[in-house]
């Protein structure tokens, strides 16, 4: 059964267990934040497809994450500062009219079991991971360390991988919708093996 829940439409892709803090100004999500507050902490992420997060009137993905309050300091003139966790991930099955801040009927999307195989695969994701960061590091671009530790558990290290990897927002979308961990791993190890030469042709000069 779907639920109703809050949405906050940005320009970016929230994965499970990804820390995301935010600077709320607008009006319609400082009283998204008040009622979250008041109740539920928690509202939905998704992805822009067109548009812009302020003033409305954007095209939204499908697929999104829940966020939950964990910090949240609001200041003398209405503007919060607040600190979130991606919670979940979750399935957009209609998107409802913005009254006053966005909302949608959501679906729980559960990953299931890593399934076979995803143990050599996160080895081989996490390779093309710390190739990408260290070689993005020689070339002077804001990445995290190449040494940042990761979780054991494919599933964890799949979202994991997926939220430090300097990929494009297109490609951590498709990341987040892949229908099982094995397939995210699948991914993430093309899409930073791909990465991984072009940056090294870059360092070569290439």
């Amino acid at each position: 059964m779907a639920d109703d829940i809050p949405m906050f439409p940005l320009g970016l892709v929230l994965f499970p267990g990804m820390y995301l803090p935010l600077h709320v100004f607008e009006p319609r999500y400082q009283e998204l934040v008040r009622v979250c507050l008041a109740g539920t902490p928690e509202f939905g992420v998704a992805l822009i497809e067109r548009g812009s997060d302020v003033g409305g009137g954007d095209a939204r993905f499908d697929a999104g994450c829940v966020a939950r309050i964990v910090a949240a300091a609001q200041l003398d003139d209405g503007r919060w500062a607040i600190g979130t966790v991606g919670t979940r991930r979750i399935r957009v099955t209609r998107w409802l009219p913005d009254a006053p801040y966005p909302r949608a009927e959501v679906e729980d999307w559960d990953d299931g079991p890593p399934g076979a195989g995803a143990v050599e695969l996160r080895a081989a994701a996490e390779a093309g991971l710390r190739r990408v960061l260290a070689h993005s590091g020689e070339l002077g671009e804001a990445v995290p360390d190449a040494t940042t530790p990761l979780d054991d558990d494919p599933v964890i290290a799949g979202y994991q991988m997926a939220a430090l990897a300097p990929l494009g927002d297109l490609d951590k979308l498709a990341l987040l919708r892949a229908e099982t961990p094995l397939a995210r791993l699948e991914l993430l190890a093309s899409l930073l093996g791909e990465a991984a030469a072009v940056l090294a042709r870059r360092l070569e000069g290439g």
